[in-house]
């Protein structure tokens, strides 16, 4: 089982105010000593920076999830794509994005309870069959909770039916296939559903919130059972205990960790009904 682990972003320095500093690499051998030309070849970064190579078969997710990005970015003024780094409550620490589509997605696994660890531009995965040589750096990789293991590629919708970036997710899906990873081409989810996960990630870090109140709202909903029972309701019952201000502000960091669950394919308000996650 994968355990939860931290992802330690690399800081690059700015150089001239338009660009990052950029790390460079060599192309990755056709084989390693020893294997057959056509073998898939990863080149991933461990936490201290160095770069290490090693066929597909060998790769390990630990330290992959545990180091730093293959690749960094560039930034410059005009860029067409917003990137930078967001504050990930399941890794304790930064995960770079490139776009606001990753960002998207990052958001949608770091909520996901059954996520234990993630890591943003996590390897370069190469092959070269004789004749062709194909190359690639996946957007994410995620480790869960019962060890299975997700690459994703995230694309723009309208670009899904691009021939090149279809024969592209076919052969990382095969690849991903022969390891025992998942794949996952992901271009978007409900837009109701993703604002209320950002809206939420607002109140992922727990010391922000009055954490003595956590049990207090726990509480209050177990006791309801099966009636249902609303924001409103659960700051009614503690409002002689704590303002509501303070007991709001609560029960979106428990839904942030699934303690407490709703529906989130609509707007959340004070009328939104509350459940025990099975976390609780």
């Amino acid at each position: 089982m994968i355990g939860r682990v931290c992802l330690h972003l690399l800081i690059v320095e700015r150089r001239d105010g338009r660009r990052m500093k950029l790390v460079r690499s060599e192309s990755l051998p056709r084989a390693l000593p020893g294997r057959r030309g056509c073998d898939v070849v990863v080149r991933y970064r461990g936490g201290d920076g160095g770069f290490v190579d090693t066929p597909l078969d060998r790769l390990p997710v630990d330290e992959v999830l545990a180091g730093l990005p293959v690749r960094e970015f560039r930034a410059y003024r005009g860029r067409r794509h917003y990137s930078g780094w967001y504050w990930s409550a399941t890794t304790g620490g930064h995960v770079v994005y490139e776009s606001r589509l990753e960002l998207a997605r990052i958001l949608l696994a770091d909520k996901d309870s059954t996520v234990v660890a993630i890591a943003a531009q996590p390897f370069l995965v190469e092959e070269f069959d004789g004749e062709q040589k194909r190359r690639h750096v996946p957007d994410l990789l995620l480790g869960h909770a019962d060890g299975a293991v997700t690459v994703v590629d995230v694309k723009a919708a309208s670009r899904m039916d691009d021939p090149k970036v279809s024969a592209q997710f076919a052969w990382m899906s095969r690849l991903c296939e022969q390891r025992g990873f998942r794949f996952e081409a992901w271009s978007g989810t409900d837009p109701v559903l993703l604002e209320n996960v950002r809206f939420l990630a607002g109140y992922r870090r727990p010391a922000l919130v009055a954490e003595e109140l956590v049990p207090l709202v726990l509480e209050v909903v177990r006791e309801a059972g099966m009636s249902p029972c609303t924001v409103t309701d659960v700051e009614r019952r503690l409002t002689g205990t704590a303002r509501w201000t303070q007991v709001r502000p609560v029960i979106l960091h428990l839904l942030w960790q699934s303690r407490l669950i709703t529906g989130l394919s609509r707007r959340l308000d004070g009328d939104t009904i509350v459940r025990l996650g099975a976390a609780s």
